[in-house]
């Protein structure tokens, strides 16, 4: 039997975001499933995350031996010690078992306090002990920072195809075909083109426009597997740009298909240009739509994305909805546990003035309105959408408030949008609202694409910024552009 140990550490690390992630962020999962310890691990295997995928293919003569899964909202770096902790548990139980082989779900943009290559040093650490004939492959995230590290210590990487993320299992499954070719002793090629431009979150949907396009031009069998890695346009790392890498046993063959692939990304550019509204206008279109009868309308409030280093807790979006006082309209979901503390304690049907503090981002402020207290539940819901089916998600105690036509959800941990259960699970029908709010990027299309009548993102002031450009980087190599047609660092003036 040949033995395989497997583990899943993944964290997307926005270094211009405020918060750190630490233990408690990955025991809870904030949107990922919760920390898997051990034979827990096996629990995953029904669930739409690449180690779920590994998991229910690996072939039958396999011992696969499970040492952790976590996962933490995006945020900014994972601190020092929760990183060696769970690296610890990793490499510990490495050196015990002296595997044959490993597989690692990982993100590829993770940064923790001490590491900027976080991903990268943590298959540094496994190549020690495992020596170089023990195979390790690993899956990633579209938004991968691809380093020359994990490029050269791992024997194969395969990332997700899709964005909204609907094929993370089945990244896992085209792991354990990469593993079970390496066990069988193919030996395969690794080629890898860089792209020098970053591609701004909501302009990598491969549910329209330029990505998806060239996401259709991916092999989908033969001998290359080949990924493209988009990067995470909020990481301020040398590795952060796009990637096309693969590999195969016909190296010719390998590099001609990447060469191919990263000339027609390059070719489209200005296709990947951003797309958005500033919010008056945002919400004068959200109007026009209504009265064309396309409803609902969702407005993604992308720059306070949690899926993304946002926290949940800007206040723009909100006090336009009120302003606007749609009918049918509704906001998912804001982060503040103390209004949640609030809104408990007088119960439903009372009246409670919440306080939203909103972020330190220039342009966003503090807001205090009164509400009715609509509901009260516990925050358990399962996700029935593509993105992370049947996951169980838990984001503590949960309110739904109302004033005028407004309805807002309130949580007691943050957790991003992607799945209509979000909305369901506090007692609201998607589908039955003309108007949508949600904190999210791209996520939430996969659920709510099928029902919306139009979608549209708005550019209300958060910790992250859609357009790459106007974040303060340091560390990006000469030559990337900050943006598609944007400036490079090296050639970017001075700030004022």
């Amino acid at each position: 039997m040949t033995r395989v140990l497997v583990a899943g550490f993944l964290h997307e690390t926005n270094t211009f975001a405020p918060t750190v992630a630490r233990w408690e962020n990955f025991v809870n999962g904030e949107g990922f499933p919760s920390m898997h310890l051990g034979d827990e691990v096996w629990d995953l295997a029904s669930v739409n995350v690449s180690m779920g995928g590994f998991l229910s293919a690996a072939p039958e003569d396999w011992t696969l031996l499970p040492v952790i899964w976590c996962g933490a909202s995006p945020s900014g770096p994972v601190e020092s010690e929760t990183f060696e902790r769970i690296t610890g548990l990793i490499t510990d139980a490495c050196a015990e078992a002296s595997p044959d082989a490993v597989y690692l779900d990982l993100h590829g943009a993770m940064v923790a306090q001490q590491h900027a290559d976080a991903d990268g040093e943590i298959l540094r650490r496994i190549r020690q002990l495992v020596g170089p004939d023990v195979p390790i492959v690993v899956s990633l995230d579209l938004h991968a920072n691809v380093s020359d590290t994990m490029l050269q210590t791992a024997d194969a990487m395969v990332a997700y195809r899709t964005y909204p993320h609907i094929d993370m299992a089945d990244t896992g499954r085209r792991a354990a075909d990469m593993l079970d070719r390496l066990l069988a002793g193919e030996q395969l090629s690794y080629y890898a083109e860089r792209i020098d431009f970053l591609v701004p979150t909501i302009s990598g949907s491969t549910m329209a426009g330029p990505a998806q396009a060239v996401y259709a031009s991916l092999p989908e069998a033969g001998d290359a597997m080949v990924s493209i890695a988009m990067a995470f346009p909020a990481s301020d790392v040398e590795e952060c740009q796009p990637c096309v890498f693969g590999y195969g046993s016909d190296e010719d063959a390998l590099r001609a298909t990447i060469a191919k692939i990263a000339g027609d990304i390059t070719s489209r550019e200005p296709e990947f240009q951003l797309d958005a509204y500033p919010v008056d206008q945002a919400f004068d279109e959200v109007e026009r739509a209504i009265a064309d009868g396309l409803v609902p309308v969702v407005v993604a409030d992308t720059q306070d994305n949690p899926g993304a280093g946002g926290d949940a807790t800007t206040t723009g979006l909100l006090i336009e909805l009120l302003r606007r006082d749609l009918p049918g309209s509704a906001l998912a979901a804001m982060w503040a546990p103390d209004v949640v503390e609030a809104a408990v304690d007088v119960g439903v049907g009372a009246s409670v003035t919440a306080t939203f503090e909103g972020s330190s981002t220039p342009g966003d402020r503090a807001f205090s309105e009164t509400f009715e207290v609509v509901a009260v539940t516990d925050g358990k819901i399962r996700f029935d959408g593509p993105m992370m089916n049947g996951n169980q998600l838990s984001v503590g105690p949960s309110v739904l408030l109302r004033r005028g036509n407004v309805r807002l959800v309130v949580n007691s941990h943050k957790a991003q949008i992607m799945d209509r259960n979000q909305f369901r699970g506090a007692g609201l029908a998607p589908e039955e609202q003309q108007v949508l709010v949600v904190k999210s990027s791209v996520h939430f299309r996969g659920d709510y694409q099928e029902v919306a009548g139009k979608i549209l993102v708005a550019l209300a002031p958060g910790p992250f910024p859609a357009d790459p450009a106007e974040l303060p980087w340091q560390n990006l190599r000469p030559g990337v552009r900050m943006g598609p047609l944007g400036p490079t660092l090296d050639a970017a003036p001075e700030p004022t």
